[in-house]
């Protein structure tokens, strides 16, 4: 919660977060006999599957297996560990410098505030300050050189080809080195709070498919739509980006591009459609790490008016923010995914256990405080009761391991080296992109990387593991 992160009272931030932790979980809105009930159906719709739990029937359709899944969660949990005890401390020596008396008795409750107050006092930037470094046209202009240089593709306007919703939405082509149209995609950039819900997104409107084509063709080409919410345009101002919304960019048109630079001709694997669930965030998370590459940002932060680079401090601080407490951040989501698994696994509804039990039990590995007793946030998880994410919660993570191996490709065959990066570039695109729901994901990666999928470059990209990376 926000808030969290800047009420200076203790004593009302202690009240928000035990009300926060404990939400649905007493009188006629608790949610632990439902929770029990929805646990002991999938239990025993496992067992008429021919399953032994739940999580083997999601994993069925999974990248992953249940063992797989725990054992990464497990690497990451030990690697996570002593640098999130560090975390704490810095919390408590820089409270005791403010002169806090939370200091020597840090709570959950102080953990965002501290955070938020470290964060500032380490980094100092305003979000809102650097947006007249990302202008939409821009980071556009970027974004596409890009995946020029990366994929070999060149992306054109193509307005009043098709038919648009709203005036704002652009329509483009994705043309191929031989100048012919192999996808196409609308990019609706804008907030309308009166008809569009918030949050950003990408769909297919169409998937490449041979048995859909028409006209003559031998192969209906994809579409797809990319939808934000960032601020208009104003007068002759540009739409100007805070750095989240250029990653997020960055993020879905990496969606966009496994969609439209698929291979398959049969539209039920092509592009996005049958990739599976804790794989399919591999193009957008590595889209994402271009955010962070020097040349790349460099050449999106320019100044709309005046042309000026982002400063090199400031560019410093961006790569230093991002592994902020990073290892706490880890051990948080790994709660999450441990507690899921769990459940889904190991947990028998009429057994000695509660499900509090066995989440402070899961609690005591994955957090450095003392878990509260009274903690009661699995009554408000709906990720994994009412989400879809049942046994998938771990998948936020495997996607990263996914995505930082990825781009440890290019890190190793040398990011300054233009052919290298190139080369490496159309071999991405020649299997994580083009091979889409058609073969496994793990054969698929393994024909980029030539290895099955290693947690070593997200660790380093975390700062949880000092490994040099050749050049």
């Amino acid at each position: 919660m926000p808030v969290m992160q800047h009420v200076r009272n203790r004593g009302l931030r202690e009240e928000l977060y035990r009300a926060y932790t404990t939400r649905a979980s007493s009188g006629e809105l608790d949610n632990t006999p439902v929770i029990d009930q929805i646990l002991k159906l999938r239990a025993e719709k496992a067992k008429l599957l021919g399953y032994n739990n739940h999580a083997e029937v999601s994993m069925a359709k999974k990248m992953a297996t249940v063992e797989k899944a725990e054992e990464l969660l497990e690497r990451l949990r030990s690697a996570s560990w002593d640098v999130a005890v560090q975390d704490l401390e810095d919390l408590k020596i820089f409270a005791k410098e403010q002169r806090a008396e939370e200091a020597s008795d840090m709570c959950h409750w102080d953990i965002s505030f501290w955070s938020e107050r470290l964060r500032e006092a380490k980094y100092n930037i305003n979000e809102e300050e650097l947006r007249p470094f990302f202008s939409l046209p821009k980071v556009l202009e970027s974004l596409f050189g890009l995946a020029k240089m990366l994929f070999d593709i060149d992306i054109e306007p193509a307005d009043g080809l098709a038919p648009v919703w709203n005036k704002d939405v652009r329509f483009y082509a994705v043309k191929n080195s031989l100048g012919s149209p192999v996808a196409y995609f609308y990019f609706d950039p804008y907030s309308r709070p009166a008809e569009k819900r918030g949050g950003a997104w990408m769909d297919e409107v169409f998937g490449r498919s041979r048995v859909l084509a028409q006209d003559g063709n031998t192969v209906r080409l994809p579409i797809a739509h990319m939808v934000c919410n960032q601020t208009p345009p104003v007068g002759d101002e540009p739409s100007l980006m805070t750095f989240r919304e250029v990653e997020t960019v960055f993020h879905e048109f990496g969606h966009a591009l496994q969609h439209m630079l698929t291979k398959q001709d049969e539209g039920l694997v092509a592009g996005i459609r049958g990739v599976e669930w804790d794989a399919v965030e591999l193009p957008s998370q590595f889209m994402e790490n271009w955010c962070y590459h020097r040349n790349t940002l460099m050449g999106i932060a320019k100044h709309y008016k005046t042309g000026e680079t982002l400063s090199e401090e400031i560019y410093s601080k961006l790569v230093a923010a991002r592994t902020f407490r990073a290892a706490s951040q880890t051990l948080r989501q790994i709660r999450f995914a441990s507690i899921d698994l769990e459940l889904h696994s190991k947990y028998a509804p009429s057994g000695p256990e509660t499900i509090f039990d066995v989440d402070y039990r899961v609690a005591q590995r994955t957090q450095v405080l003392e878990p509260l007793r009274e903690d009661r946030f699995l009554c408000s998880f709906s990720h994994i009761f009412a989400g879809g994410y049942d046994a998938g919660y771990y998948s936020y993570k495997w996607a990263e391991v996914l995505s930082a191996d990825a781009f440890s490709a290019f890190e190793e065959a040398g990011l300054d080296d233009e052919k290298a990066v190139k080369e490496t570039g159309r071999r991405f695109r020649d299997t994580i992109l083009a091979l889409g729901g058609g073969r496994s994901p793990l054969e698929v990666f393994m024909d980029f990387r030539g290895r099955e999928p290693s947690t070593d470059a997200l660790l380093r990209h975390n700062g949880l593991l000092k490994t040099p990376v050749a050049a």
